[in-house]
C-alpha cells in the first residue's frame, strides 16, 4: 500500500467520527471571530462544525453577507503590516519575521484551517468556495478571499497528497455516476455509452482522489489505446467498432480530461494527472510509444467571430489553415495563447502534432470550432525541455505539418494589427 493509499484509508476512518453538536445561536460572523479566538479543540470542532451547517442551509443573500465579513473584518491590518515589516528590517531576527508574517496573514486563513479541523470538511470548504466563486465572480472586494482560499487548496491538494484511481466498469456505481455527471468534453448520454468507454480492454480511465473526499473524483481522464493517431472523436465513440487486445496499441489517446470540482477552479491537477498516466500506461504496456491528445479547439469560433471571420465549414483544408493559424498564432492575456485547452497543453509541454477537420461533427463540437480538432503531443523525451520553453519564451511548438497549413492562412487584416 503507497503512503496515499495508507493516508485515504485513515481520512476515510477519520471521517466517520462525528462531532456532539451543542447548537449556538450567535450571528455567524460570531462564531467566526469565536473560532479563530478558541483555544481548545474541542469546543473549537463544535464550532467548526456549526458554522459549516449554518453556512450550508444560508441563502444566497446570508452567503454574500458572510463573505464580505471575511473579506473585510477578517483582512490584513496594513498599518500592522507596515510597521512589522519595518521593524524586521531594521532588526531582522526569528522574532520579528514572526511578526511580520503573522501580521501578514489575514485571520480568515486560519479561520479556512481551523473549519477544515472537522472531519469531512475538505469537501464542505471545495463546496464553500464554489459558491463564494458562484456570487462573488464581479465583486471585486471579494477577489483577496477566494486567493485565500487558493492559496490553502494549493497546499491541501498538491500531488503528494492525491491518490490515482483506475476507474473500470467494475468501480462502484456511485464513482461511475460521477464519472458520467462531471464529464465535460464528450457528453456520457447512457450506461451504455459509458460501458463502451470503460469495459474495452482498449479503454482506459484513471482520477485523482483526495484522502479526505475517497468518494469524489477531482479530475479524470479518458484514454483510448490505438494503432495510430485518430483523426476524430467519432471513430474513437463509435458504437460498432471493433476493440482490439491493449498489447496491440501502439498508441494512447487521452481524448477527454475532465475537472470534476467547481470549489477547485486553478487548482491544476491535469498536468501531474496526465503525465502519471502516460508513464503507468508505459510500464503496462511495452508496445505504447506515442502519447497525444484528441482535443477541441474550444476558442476558435468566439475568435472568428471577434476579428469578423467567417469559418469555412464546408472546406476541410481551408478549416484546417484556420485553425492551425488561430491554434499557432493568436494570444490571450499573458500574450499566451488566446485558446485555453492550447494553453493548459502547452504549457504541460506538449507539441502542436496535428489538426483535423469534420473531427467532432457534434452540435457543441461544429458550435465552438466548426468541427475541427487537434492532437498535441506528449513526447515523454521533450515535455520538460518544451514546458521550459514555453514558460521562459511563450514560443509555441508544433510540427512543420501544422506551422505549414499556419503559414498558407491568410488573414491580412489580423496580421497588419
Amino acid at each position: 500500500m503507497t503512503l496515499a493509499e495508507l493516508l485515504s484509508t485513515l481520512f476515510e476512518r477519520r471521517n466517520h467520527r462525528r462531532i456532539s453538536r451543542i447548537t449556538d445561536g450567535r450571528p455567524l460572523a460570531e462564531l467566526a471571530d469565536a473560532l479563530v479566538g478558541s483555544a481548545g479543540e474541542t469546543s473549537g470542532l463544535a464550532l467548526a462544525e456549526e458554522i459549516l451547517i449554518r453556512f450550508s442551509g444560508m441563502d444566497d443573500e446570508g452567503k454574500r453577507i458572510f463573505f464580505r465579513y471575511l473579506a473585510t473584518s477578517m483582512d490584513i491590518n496594513p498599518k500592522a503590516v507596515r510597521t512589522a515589516l519595518a521593524d524586521y528590517e531594521k532588526h531582522p531576527s526569528k522574532d520579528s519575521y514572526r511578526a511580520y508574517a503573522a501580521a501578514a496573514e489575514p485571520r480568515r486563513q486560519e479561520l479556512i484551517r481551523r473549519l477544515n479541523r472537522v472531519p469531512g470538511a475538505t469537501g464542505q470548504l471545495v463546496r464553500l468556495r464554489a459558491e463564494l466563486l458562484r456570487l462573488g465572480a464581479k465583486v471585486p472586494e471579494l477577489a483577496a478571499l477566494d486567493l485565500d482560499f487558493r492559496h490553502l487548496f494549493a497546499s491541501w491538494f498538491n500531488r503528494g497528497f492525491l491518490v490515482l484511481r483506475p476507474i473500470s466498469w467494475e468501480s462502484p456505481a456511485h464513482i461511475l455516476e460521477k464519472i458520467i455527471a462531471y464529464e465535460a468534453v464528450h457528453a456520457i448520454a447512457s450506461w451504455d455509452d459509458l460501458r463502451r468507454r470503460l469495459k474495452p480492454s482498449d479503454r482506459r480511465c484513471f482520477a485523482f482522489f483526495h484522502p479526505s473526499m475517497p468518494d469524489e473524483p477531482l479530475i479524470f481522464v479518458e484514454v483510448a489505446l490505438t494503432k495510430g493517431i485518430p483523426g476524430s472523436i467519432q471513430s474513437l465513440l463509435a458504437e460498432d467498432r471493433a476493440p482490439m487486445a491493449g498489447h496491440e496499441a501502439d498508441t494512447a489517446v487521452f481524448y477527454s480530461i475532465s475537472n470534476c470540482q467547481k470549489g477547485l477552479a486553478s487548482i491544476s491537477f491535469g498536468n501531474s494527472l496526465i503525465k502519471q498516466v502516460a508513464s503507468d500506461l508505459s510500464s503496462e504496456l511495452a508496445s505504447l510509444t506515442t502519447f497525444v491528445t484528441l482535443s477541441p479547439i474550444p476558442g476558435l469560433s468566439t475568435w472568428a467571430k471577434q476579428e469578423g471571420l467567417e469559418m469555412p465549414v464546408k472546406a476541410p483544408d481551408a478549416m484546417r489553415k484556420m485553425a492551425a493559424y488561430y491554434l499557432l498564432n493568436t494570444k490571450g492575456r499573458d500574450d499566451l495563447p488566446f485558446d485555453p485547452v492550447a494553453r493548459f497543453h502547452l504549457g504541460n509541454g506538449a507539441m502542436v502534432h496535428a489538426v483535423h477537420a469534420d473531427a467532432d461533427i457534434s452540435d457543441k463540437g461544429s458550435a465552438q470550432s466548426g468541427g475541427t480538432m487537434v492532437n498535441y503531443l506528449y513526447d515523454l523525451g521533450t515535455v520538460a525541455q518544451n514546458h521550459e520553453g514555453y514558460a521562459t519564451t511563450k514560443k509555441v511548438f508544433a510540427t512543420q505539418e501544422v506551422k505549414k497549413l499556419a503559414g498558407a492562412a491568410t488573414y491580412s487584416r489580423v496580421l497588419a494589427r
